[in-house]
């Protein structure tokens, strides 16, 4: 008889694989679990992240929940920044004159026709800077160029506010000098050369591109009040109101009408940002943890204290009143399922009524949004909230599964070898017993 080496491999096999088969099943389970959860809980850590990025980006950068705007008539000729203290009412302006820079241009100079040593002076009112031309040369040609004169200036360390630059028209090149701001006071006042010769003659004779001004607007129209700055934006014109004017006006001309007033949509849209962040997250804590049914999954997550934990404190919050105002006042409620729904009839009446009440409920140092961001850190800190922490220690699970895999492919590497050397004998000895038989046959 012919021993079967592959019978053999396969019995050894199945025997061994029986002996493992229930740590293996059990291993398979807890993996299966422990993957779940772990999907889970990661899925809700992003859902957690992402609601509190949200609020992070409603309270961030002087972001307001009540949103004023300006209307304006004639749409090209000024923009506005309207804040939350913005009183409504409707304004004239009548714009005369738009702030400019101061600019001069030096003509007639070359490279190397200036000199190599010497002081410029320039100044913007009482303050001014010097440059030494006998530093200036930067590529150690012995000779002087625009280009490193403008250089130097730029570069002044106590530079007051004025930039150099070379301008080039049908081959001749001019030196112009301009101040960084606009405005009367940021006038180049001064502007000398001590070291005579091409730059001095060029300084005498410099011309004036452009020269200061402040903006001139009138408020009430072309007779009315004067309001001067030195660049085209007016801060704080109005409380809470700043505008940037775009044009200057004629004589004569119809004054440019603005309205302030609060912008029922956009303030409404806000709202609606925290509320559809908030059924959002509401939504996943939905999903995952369903109780399940006939026709629906359980949630990998139901009856999971953690996330029983979460939504109890955010049902709180949204219920709780902040400077002795509520999101109900206001319109927004809590439904059954736990997810906020707005009466915009009522909202808008409500915010128009107390604007004020409105922005401090979202918005005031500890009231809604920071206590909802404060509660949520302990879930989402990466380094030891609670979600960190059930990551961590899931991962664990299955770093201890992987070490039972292990495990079980040793014991079944020993079974296997058993039965292997076993069955191995018994063939052997079979075979050796036929042949015996077969020689009294």
């Amino acid at each position: 008889m012919a021993i079967d080496s592959d019978y053999i491999k396969q019995m050894a096999t199945q025997l061994a694989s029986y002996e493992v088969q229930s740590a293996q099943a059990k291993a398979q389970r807890n993996e299966a679990d422990y993957k779940a959860q772990l999907s889970a809980v990661t899925s809700l850590d992003s859902a957690l992240k992402t609601f509190k990025s949200a609020l992070y980006g409603m309270k961030s950068g002087g972001s307001t929940m009540l949103i004023n705007s300006a209307t304006f008539s004639k749409a090209d000729m000024a923009t506005a920044s309207v804040g939350t203290t913005a009183v409504p009412g409707s304004y004239q302006f009548f714009v005369k004159q738009l702030a400019s820079t101061h600019q001069l241009a030096l003509e007639g100079l070359a490279d190397g026709s200036f000199g190599a040593s010497g002081l410029l002076t320039i100044g913007q009112g009482s303050n001014s800077f010097k440059v030494d031309l006998s530093t200036i040369d930067s590529d150690g040609n012995g000779s002087n160029s625009l280009a490193e004169l403008a250089a130097a200036i730029n570069a002044a360390a106590d530079n007051t506010g004025v930039k150099a630059t070379q301008v080039r028209s049908n081959g001749t090149v001019s030196l112009a000098l301009a101040a960084e701001k606009s405005g009367l006071d940021n006038a180049i006042s001064t502007l000398t050369f001590s070291g005579g010769g091409a730059l001095a003659d060029a300084i005498a004779n410099k011309r004036e591109l452009s020269k200061a001004q402040d903006a001139e607007v009138y408020l009430g129209g072309e007779s009315g009040m004067k309001l001067t700055s030195s660049s085209n934006t007016f801060e704080n014109v109005i409380d809470g109101v700043s505008l940037t004017f775009n044009k200057a006006q004629a004589s004569g001309e119809q004054a440019l009408a603005v309205e302030i007033g609060q912008d029922k949509k956009a303030t409404t849209d806000k709202a609606n940002v925290f509320i559809g962040a908030f059924n959002t997250l509401m939504g996943t804590f939905d999903t995952l943890t369903a109780s399940g049914g006939e026709t629906a999954a359980r949630g990998v997550l139901a009856g999971d204290s953690s996330v029983r934990s979460i939504e109890t404190m955010l049902n709180q919050v949204v219920r709780t009143a902040f400077g002795g105002k509520t999101l109900m006042q206001f319109g927004i409620v809590a439904d059954r399922n736990g997810k906020l729904t707005i009466d915009s009839a009522r909202f808008e009446k409500a915010v128009a009524a107390d604007p004020e009440g409105f922005e401090k409920l979202f918005t005031d140092k500890g009231n809604l949004l920071d206590s909802v961001d404060k509660n949520l850190a302990a879930y989402t800190s990466s380094v030891n909230g609670v979600m960190k922490s059930r990551k961590d220690s899931l991962n664990a699970m299955l770093k201890r599964v992987d070490d039972q895999y292990d495990n079980i492919q040793k014991q079944y590497d020993n079974y296997y070898g058993r039965y292997l050397k076993q069955y191995t004998s018994m063939m052997q000895t079979m075979a050796a017993m036929e042949q015996t038989s077969g020689m009294f046959a």
